[in-house]
């Protein structure tokens, strides 16, 4: 049986981190960087002391139960080995996608692997495009989904997740994968053929290191940190073998073991330099040239305009030995292409082979044969949903009636039928309605009244006083003006939806100016809280525990800065909850009160609408989309 890679399933998974809390042992934690010294700031310490027992100590006192471990790539071919596909290739490339049974047959067709490693051409080149530009090619730096595309196929993990959300141990890396009958240890053992991109092996060691840099409070960790509480230690007893020690028996312990594996030999005597790991010539060059442990490694990187993988031959290569499915591409071309305008272009012109369309390029610029010629399209139901979020640290957006005023003053269906032309339904949740935890019954819909929204603001205490036509009060001795800017992307879709807002909200007294923002900036000024209010999206994460990134107090992606002490609690009992129908009660209770407290005006889901390449195959939807589970990008493939 042929081997696959699994590179994209390692690494995607947006919700991994821990912080440890241990028992008492005689030593210090050895930060990285801390000359062994464990010192850390009074304010805050990640690292308890701990001392590992002896394996042999802790086999056994311990039940392991295996886990799966398997290549999704197989497990997929499979899959598709017990269906016939609703139509030929050919056939699926005439035809036009106008209709929910041509789409059906089109990603019937085109999702379909390989039978034979003979018809794939790998010397090829892909063209991917790249909405905005990364800030770190470093994965443990990571926060965004394109970051994350990038180093889903450069950076090193161990458990990825398959197309329904469940995770996995890919068997290109993972030999075995075992978890405690008390749902205390995890115990995984690493293959022994496995290299960075510099020649050095891939050990056990760097998935320690790993951790325990994360866990460096001197590290600013935009992300990947966040959940980290839940795991005491990790330990590597050898090359191949680690334990992962977890505080307690939790139902989400499994999403926390996928956080992103650096080099030590890179970074062990670097970080006391640069505790920035960005800053210093040192980490400079790595940024530019990481050392890269996935299937591609990053060759050429020319800021804002392009970023070029090349396939490692030393992957799937061991000792002059294939031991490893070769990747299907020899060059990943990512080019960066804000404007969704000039990216269509680029893919009607073949400079690009894949995209995701805005809701009026699906509908009335990709009908024809300009578009068809080259091209095809699809579309799949995608976990997606869009918000304004509005900072509760502003003196506008503290009062609960003044946000439920911004949220009736959105006109729902201008937004939804025009702009986005009924492509995308409303959102009312957290989570989604087709997710374990999503809403038991429909909730209803905010609708535009503006009526409501004005008095809400009078109760609020924002009246135009003096008759200017802006709303002001009174705040500490001071008259505040009700003038802000809303901070989005510079795509126009979110401008105009902005722009909706502004006008609405100009019809009542409230001063808005939009405020198009660079993507990279955009994501700096939200996690410093340097704006008022945003226009922004969030995915799905493989468990809704991932949301406590964004509501529990004080983390690092709660931009809105809110905090509620019942849903901290609640985010809390989740996760001690094992039995996935009562914890669904908890996540249900959180969005209840996050529904009541319009922290975000939830806008729409947006569903994936992509245009690909005829040359293209092996493309298939998730809720997380085309890419970001397992196989996902990996199964995609160009035929000789």
């Amino acid at each position: 049986m042929r081997t696959r890679v699994s590179s994209s399933s390692l690494f995607l998974t947006l919700f991994f981190s821990l912080v440890i809390l241990c028992s008492g042992c005689p030593s210090k934690p050895d930060y990285p960087g801390t000359g062994g010294s464990g010192e850390s700031t009074e304010e805050e310490v990640l690292l308890e002391p701990f001392d590992a027992p002896a394996l042999e100590e802790l086999d056994a006192k311990v039940k392991w139960e295996d886990r799966p471990v398997y290549s999704a790539m197989e497990k997929t071919l499979e899959e598709q080995a017990k269906e016939k596909p609703l139509a030929t290739v050919e056939e699926a490339l005439k035809l036009k996608n106008v209709s929910n049974e041509t789409n059906e047959k089109i990603l019937s067709a085109m999702g379909q692997l390989p039978k034979s490693d003979s018809v794939i051409d790998y010397d090829a080149e892909i063209n991917r495009l790249l909405p905005a530009d990364i800030k770190s090619s470093n994965p443990v730096m990571g926060s965004s989904t394109y970051e994350f595309w990038v180093t889903g196929l450069t950076g090193f993990g161990l458990f990825g997740i398959d197309r329904v959300m469940d995770p996995f141990a890919p068997s290109e890396v993972v030999v075995s994968w075992q978890t405690s009958e008390d749902k205390l240890y995890d115990k995984v053992v690493i293959r022994d053929d496995l290299v960075w991109s510099d020649g050095t092996p891939i050990t056990a060691h760097d998935v320690e290191f790993s951790f325990k840099m994360i866990m460096n409070p001197k590290i600013p960790i935009p992300a990947v940190r966040t959940g980290m509480e839940t795991i005491r230690w990790v330990e590597a007893y050898d090359d191949h073998t680690l334990v992962y020690f977890h505080k307690d028996p939790l139902a989400t312990n499994v999403w926390n073991l996928n956080f992103p594996v650096v080099p030590k030999h890179i970074y062990e005597k670097s970080i006391d330099e640069d505790p920035t790991l960005a800053d210093s010539e040192y980490h400079q060059k790595y940024e530019e040239n990481p050392v890269c442990g996935g299937p591609y490694k990053m060759v050429k990187r020319l800021k804002g305009r392009e970023i070029v993988l090349e396939r490692r031959e030393d992957w799937y290569m061991y000792k002059g030995k294939q031991v490893r499915s070769k990747p299907h591409f020899k060059t990943i071309r990512f080019r960066v292409i804000e404007d969704s305008n000039t990216a269509l272009l680029a893919l009607k012109g073949g400079k690009i082979e894949e995209m995701e369309l805005q809701p009026e390029q699906w509908t009335d610029q990709t009908t024809d044969d300009d578009f068809y010629n080259l091209n095809t399209k699809a579309r799949g139901e995608q976990w997606v949903y869009y918000y304004l979020g509005w900072n509760m640290q502003t003196p506008f957006f503290k009062d609960k009636r003044v946000r439920k005023a911004m949220s009736y003053s959105v006109d729902y269906d201008y937004i939804l039928n025009t702009l986005c032309y009924g492509l995308y339904p409303q959102s009312t949740s957290e989570y989604h309605k087709d997710s374990w935890a999503g809403p038991v019954k429909p909730r209803t819909p905010y609708k535009q009244d503006l009526e409501k929204a004005a008095q809400l603001l009078d109760e609020a205490g924002w009246i135009d006083n003096d008759g200017d036509g802006i709303r002001e009060k009174e705040i500490n001795g001071k008259k505040i003006k009700f003038e802000f800017s809303i901070m989005c992307s510079t795509q126009q879709l979110r401008i105009d939806i902005c722009t909706s807002l502004k006008e609405s909200l100009g019809r009542i007294g409230v001063s808005c100016t939009v405020q198009p923002t660079e993507f990279t900036v955009m994501q700096e000024r939200a996690r410093e809280g340097k704006f008022q209010a945003q226009f922004a999206g969030w995915g799905t994460g493989a468990d809704p525990y991932s949301t406590e990134n964004l509501w529990k107090t004080g983390e690092q992606r709660n931009y809105v800065r809110y905090s509620n002490k019942e849903v901290d609690e609640l985010f809390a009992k989740a996760k001690f909850e094992l039995e996935r129908d009562k914890r669904a009660t908890y996540y249900r209770k959180i969005d209840d009160i996050l529904w009541e407290a319009q922290p975000y005006t939830w806008l729409y889901y947006r569903s994936a609408f992509y245009g690909f390449s005829k040359d293209l195959r092996g493309y298939e939807f998730s809720p997380r989309g085309p890419y970001s589970y397992s196989p996902g990008f990996d199964s995609i493939y160009t035929e000789q």
